[in-house]
C-alpha cells in the first residue's frame, strides 16, 4: 500500500465516524462530505476515473451540498439531544454489523475477481464514455435530466411552507 493511499483511507475512515458521532447537524453534513471526497480519491487511485469524477459530481456536488442548503434554510443545525443510553441497542447494532461484515467479506473472498491477476486488455478512457453518452444515449440522458429537474422543483414545492390566507372578517349581527 502506498502513503498517499494510507492517508485518504485513514482520512475517510475518520471523518465517516466523525459524521456519525458528531451532534451538531452542519458538522455531520460536512465530515460526510469530506468522506465522499475521500472515496472519490480511492477510486482515481484505483484508476477508475469515471467513478471517481461521478463521485465529486453527485455525492460531492449535488447530495452533500443540497444537504448543507437544507439544513441551513430550516435551520436544522441545532445540537441533537439524543435519547437516554442504552446498552442493548449498543449491543444489537453491534451484532447486526458484524454479521454484515461476514456476509461481505465472504462473499469478497469468493468472488472470482479476486483470482482476477491481470489487468483488463481493454481499459475505456472518461472521453470515449463522454461521447458514447452524448452521441448514442442523448435522448436517455435528456430524459434523465427532465425527470431529475421535474424531481427537484416537485421537492421544492412540497418543502415550502403552506400559504398563509387571511382570515376574512364575520359580518356582526346587528343587536
Amino acid at each position: 500500500m502506498t502513503t498517499v493511499f494510507c492517508i485518504t483511507a485513514l482520512t475517510t475512515l475518520a471523518s465517516a465516524v466523525a459524521a456519525m458521532s458528531l451532534r451538531n447537524l452542519v458538522h455531520c453534513v460536512l465530515c460526510l462530505t469530506v468522506s465522499f471526497i475521500g472515496m472519490a480519491m480511492v477510486y482515481l487511485q484505483l484508476s477508475s476515473q469515471f467513478v471517481g469524477f461521478a463521485q465529486v459530481m453527485v455525492y460531492v456536488g449535488a447530495v452533500a451540498i443540497l444537504m448543507i442548503f437544507a439544513l441551513l434554510m430550516t435551520r436544522g443545525g441545532q445540537e441533537l439531544f439524543m435519547r437516554e443510553w442504552r446498552p442493548m441497542h449498543w449491543l444489537v447494532g453491534g451484532l447486526v454489523s458484524l454479521a454484515l461484515l461476514a456476509v461481505l467479506v465472504g462473499s469478497i473472498l469468493q468472488s472470482p475477481v479476486i483470482q482476477n491477476t491481470g489487468p483488463v486488455d481493454k481499459v475505456e478512457r472518461v472521453k470515449d464514455l463522454g461521447q458514447s453518452l452524448v452521441y448514442e444515449y442523448l435522448l436517455p440522458l435528456e430524459a434523465l435530466a427532465l425527470l431529475l429537474t421535474v424531481a427537484l422543483i416537485g421537492a421544492a414545492l412540497i418543502a415550502l411552507p403552506p400559504k398563509q390566507y387571511p382570515i376574512k372578517p364575520q359580518p356582526r349581527e346587528n343587536s
